[in-house]
């Protein structure tokens, strides 16, 4: 990895969910796109499919904007982990900004597959497509990220404040975590400060960075 963000100015069924790490969602349902784009470097302006499954919701552009200006448009060298990949969205834009390899987990055989024909079509040689299950995946591994995406669907509460914990302990020293919630954060993993937070419209972005 040569390049880091810029620094800036200043649990289990039946468990409250503000003792999980976040507040309960208040998203309403809304027809998904059929399609996203991919809004810059190599692969800017591919379309990439959105199939019609339960859970599936695709980072909207702009907080997929929101993020990379955070961490900077050039990715080059980056080794980055995109659980819960679904589209793929957040993990093609990151490799389409020079990441050096991203790991995409999705435990949907059928949206493994397109994101791997996805992969093929773009010719996104950065790109490994895992069929897993992300959260015994995250326990299991013991590699290092520079970046770790995490974006389960809004409704799994308990499932949120598991990956956070899984997610955290993959990120490389000087890495990053970024969290996308349908509401704020009220609980991070050990160890880790909220170095960033935005809203676009009912999706709450968060990067983390390990506490000084």
């Amino acid at each position: 990895m040569t390049k880091r963000p810029r620094r800036a100015a200043a649990g289990a069924r039946g468990t409250p969910a503000s003792k999980r790490g976040v507040e309960a969602p208040t998203r309403s349902a809304r027809a998904l796109p059929q399609e996203v784009r991919i809004i810059g470097g190599l692969f800017k302006r591919s379309k990439l499919p959105v199939a019609d499954k339960p859970g599936l919701r695709p980072t909207p552009q702009r907080a997929r904007e929101t993020l990379f200006n955070w961490l900077g448009q050039d990715l080059t060298g980056w080794v980055c982990l995109d659980a819960f990949a679904g589209s793929g969205a957040l993990g093609f834009e990151a490799a389409s900004r020079g990441a050096a390899q991203v790991v995409m987990l999705e435990h949907d055989p059928g949206l493994a597959q397109a994101l791997a024909a996805s992969r093929k079509r773009l010719h996104a040689d950065a790109v490994r497509v895992e069929c897993a299950d992300a959260l015994a995946w995250m326990r299991a591994s013991d590699a290092r990220f520079d970046l770790v995406l995490l974006d389960p669907p809004f409704d799994a509460l308990a499932l949120l404040a598991d990956a956070l914990a899984a997610g955290a302990r993959l990120v490389a020293p000087a890495g990053v975590l970024y969290a996308e919630t349908g509401s704020p954060l009220t609980a991070l993993p050990e160890g880790f400060t909220l170095w960033r937070h935005a809203r676009a419209g009912a999706v709450h972005s968060h990067l983390l960075r390990r506490s000084s």
